[in-house]
């Protein structure tokens, strides 16, 4: 199955199905000679665990990181990187009476057309827990960053139709749903809560900054950083669209107003998002990411089986109401596997 690969230099394949023995990512490509252990992947792995707040799902994994190859004596060897996350809480019995049936809003009918077969529990490769291995071979890449002073941070814009007004970026950490704003925390966990016991899902908006990235990452045309961002966003499924920079507003304003002027001290402004002309231009890089809602529902949906019989279908399982806060982590982890490849290849380039 092609399409499984991500990068140039740095090269990322994920492995493995929802319900599965295990699942995993190797990465070619890192370099040697950088600290790694098993603590440093789990820590990021520990953010992407489901029970942080009322919108996760009750599936309890404790998605232990194994590093399997590639480091010795706690230290990158430059040859591949084999990480493994074993699957020990699966119910596949839930996805039983959906061997036969498309759910809407997920891959079961593009994946029953493209290859004629699809595994029906919990959506195989197309399930959210595939990201497992994204985020573990993200820990890596922020291993790889922090050496070149370039960090990524996420943080809930908006959840439920509930946008956060003000943006403390230190007050994300003290409520479940990583939100800069305490008043909008308090209305999004009730939001949470209504959503669940009406047995619908809600989608939402969260914001990546990525800080230290020197100017000249990326290329002018057809390898664009902007571009490159945004096709790793939209290889996340719950993605549905993606801004950089001032986004859909530039379409509503001016060049005199959207460009950001260049004094000696540096740019007065941002509405770039820290790209000019497919390459970074030194700022902060600000992306906004649309999330949808989560498309196993409670309720009763109107759908076919595959046969192209009519079916009334009610998703049981265990789901989550929303993706956020769960999905902030791989956000990031896409945005540090973009940034330790594109970084290399400037590294390649001008020997820096």
């Amino acid at each position: 199955m092609p399409g499984n690969t991500f990068g140039t230099l740095f090269r990322v394949t994920t492995w493995g199905e929802s319900h599965g023995p295990a699942l995993g990512a190797v990465i070619d490509g890192c370099p040697p000679g950088i600290e790694l252990s098993e603590d440093h992947v789990q820590a990021m792995l520990d953010r992407r665990k489901p029970g942080g707040s009322a919108a996760s799902t009750s599936r309890r994994e404790a998605d232990r990181a194994r590093i399997l190859s590639g480091v010795f004596e706690g230290l990158t060897t430059g040859t591949p990187i084999c990480l493994m996350v074993e699957n020990t809480d699966q119910r596949s019995r839930d996805y039983g009476k959906l061997a036969r049936v498309f759910r809407p809003g997920h891959g079961d009918y593009s994946y029953f057309k493209k290859y004629g077969v699809r595994d029906h529990r919990g959506g195989g490769r197309a399930s959210a827990r595939e990201t497992v291995g994204r985020v573990a071979a993200g820990a890596v890449a922020a291993k790889l960053l922090s050496i070149l002073g370039i960090s990524v941070s996420s943080y809930t814009a908006e959840m439920g139709g509930i946008a956060a007004e003000t943006c403390d970026l230190s007050l994300c950490s003290e409520n479940p749903y990583a939100c800069p704003d305490p008043a909008a925390a308090e209305r999004i966990e009730a939001r949470v809560r209504e959503a669940r016991a009406s047995g619908d899902s809600l989608g939402g908006v969260v914001a990546l900054v990525a800080k230290g990235v020197p100017p000249g990452l990326g290329e002018p045309v057809f390898e664009k950083l902007d571009a490159k961002i945004a096709s790793a966003m939209m290889g996340i499924g719950a993605v549905k669209g993606v801004e950089i920079g001032s986004g859909f507003a530039a379409a509503r304003s001016t060049g005199s107003r959207n460009n950001d002027p260049i004094t000696p001290s540096g740019f007065s402004s941002n509405n770039a998002g820290g790209i000019l002309a497919g390459i970074s231009s030194g700022q902060d890089i600000i992306v906004r990411v649309a999330v949808k809602p989560i498309p196993s529902i409670a309720r009763g949906q109107e759908t076919i089986d595959t046969s192209g019989r009519a079916e009334t279908i009610v998703v049981g399982g265990r789901h989550d109401v929303c993706a956020i806060p769960r999905v902030n982590v791989v956000l990031e982890a896409m945005m540090m596997l973009l940034l330790a490849d594109f970084a290399l290849q400037q590294r390649a380039i001008a020997g820096w």
